[in-house]
């Protein structure tokens, strides 16, 4: 425990949750800093599971810290924009659309340049932790077009037994988006394999032509505005 200049003040804060929202990271990996000694109060090294007070100064690797407060916004990716803060080439990022106060956060997983729909952006490094580790299985929901029908066969392939990618087998779970119609799906998956669901289709002939995410985990795109975004309530999700 890190004792305060002031004796008086009992320190109640805890350090990892507090690197945890001030780096953006999770708070597993503050506590990695932690450990690594790397993160300083009122100029001393702290221990794992050190808590501190208003008035502490905390540094990590010497810079200090200031508190910030959990910020996520639920954004429409257009199609054409890179998930990423710098451009790639001649193709923009989406940070161009958002402005500069929200260039802190950082993306919940990716959505690549030639697909839109819905993307989470946060300085909550726990809630992105679990929005894109695997073991949290968070369900996502694609809408889906193929350049031709698909076969019976290849659904059947993708839906049961799975196609074989040089990752590992991918399994999507499919319905049609308009009885009748062959070349439209919906697509859902728990994975996040990049590029997984364009890959898997290609691996049996099939161009994806456009790839729109309309739900990720419990959050869904709704009416929201191509190009726009909406803040987040966490507690209703995740």
């Amino acid at each position: 425990m890190i004792d305060s200049p002031d004796q008086n003040r009992e320190a109640t804060q805890r350090l990892n949750k507090f690197l945890a929202l001030s780096l953006g990271i999770s708070r597993r990996q503050a506590d990695n800093l932690i450990e690594q000694g790397k993160v300083t109060i009122n100029e001393r090294v702290a221990p794992l599971g050190a808590r501190f007070t208003d008035g502490d100064i905390i540094k990590c690797s010497g810079q200090p810290l200031t508190a910030q407060q959990f910020k996520t916004i639920a954004f429409h990716k257009p199609v054409g924009y890179v998930c990423s803060r710098r451009q790639q080439g001649d193709v923009p990022t989406i940070y161009e659309l958002l402005p500069q106060s929200l260039h802190n956060l950082k993306p919940v997983g990716r959505l690549d340049k030639d697909s839109s729909g819905i993307i989470l952006l946060t300085n909550d490094g726990d809630l992105a932790f679990r929005m894109t580790h695997p073991s949290f299985s968070k369900q996502k929901r694609y809408l889906v077009t193929l350049d031709n029908s698909l076969e019976p066969l290849h659904r059947q392939m993708i839906s049961d037994f799975g196609v074989d990618l040089p990752d590992g087998k991918s399994r999507l779970i499919l319905s049609r988006q308009i009885d009748g119609d062959e070349s439209r799906w919906i697509v859902e998956m728990s994975e996040g394999r990049n590029r997984q669901i364009r890959r898997t289709f290609s691996a049996l002939g099939y161009t994806v032509t456009k790839l729109h995410r309309t739900n990720f985990g419990d959050y869904s795109l709704g009416d929201i505005p191509e190009g726009k975004y909406v803040d987040v309530d966490i507690s209703q999700g995740a």
